[in-house]
């Protein structure tokens, strides 16, 4: 999984990251958006634009907020 959005984007669901993603792999879910990891080729256009800085690297996800990382597995596993 190269990019893993957090809990910011559970009020906020902006949509910018969508806008610019260039492979369109960010999937909106029932609370938040996903980044499709099979999709996903890691040019950070998503991280660079999320206005509340819900976008992480896999490996920069606070610790606080690593169980984002196997909820985003999970919404994958259940699509």
């Amino acid at each position: 999984m190269a990019f893993v959005i957090t809990s910011p984007c559970i009020p906020e669901k902006a949509a910018e990251c969508v806008d610019v993603c260039p492979v369109d792999c960010i999937v909106e879910g029932d609370d938040q958006y996903f980044i499709d990891p099979d999709l996903c080729i890691s040019c950070g256009a998503c991280e660079a634009a999320c206005p509340v800085g819900a976008v992480f690297e896999e490996d920069d996800v606070p610790s606080s907020e690593s169980h984002y990382i196997e909820k985003a597995i999970q919404f994958f596993q259940n699509a």
